[in-house]
């Protein structure tokens, strides 16, 4: 789990919230979630970029890249995690935070993507036939 840069945006309550949604989407579909949350140096989809490649484990994870300041919303994933999360399912969860942050509900629209995208990403559960 990345660290989730709050500054004016979000309250130590909000932070929290959002940390345990991360922590239960990383155990539902085994790919790290990182969160950032502030202004992007430069182009916002560079930035994004960059922040997901400076992870741990860029392969596995998901970067949720929000600038307020810029109405920008980018999420990059690794290559693990393309696998089953396709951009049709990103492009839903983005819409989910932008239609939360319009009503100014900046923590609920991050919880609320990073669930939809974990549960876009959960491996799919195959039944074997003996």
């Amino acid at each position: 789990m990345g660290p989730v840069p709050a500054g004016e945006w979000l309250s130590s309550s909000e932070r929290a919230a959002l940390d345990a949604t991360i922590r239960r989407s990383e155990q539902l579909c085994r790919a790290e979630f990182s969160v950032f949350v502030g202004r992007a140096q430069g182009e916002p989809r560079a930035f994004a970029t960059s922040l997901h490649r400076s992870l741990v484990a860029p392969d596995r994870s998901v970067l949720v890249m929000v600038d307020p300041t810029a109405r920008a919303v980018e999420v990059v994933t690794g290559a693990d995690v393309r696998r089953r999360l396709d951009d049709a399912h990103v492009d839903l969860a983005v819409a989910t935070m932008i239609a939360s942050f319009r009503d100014d509900d900046l923590a609920g629209g991050l919880r609320r993507g990073v669930q939809q995208l974990a549960e876009s990403a959960r491996p799919q559960r195959t039944l074997h036939s003996s």
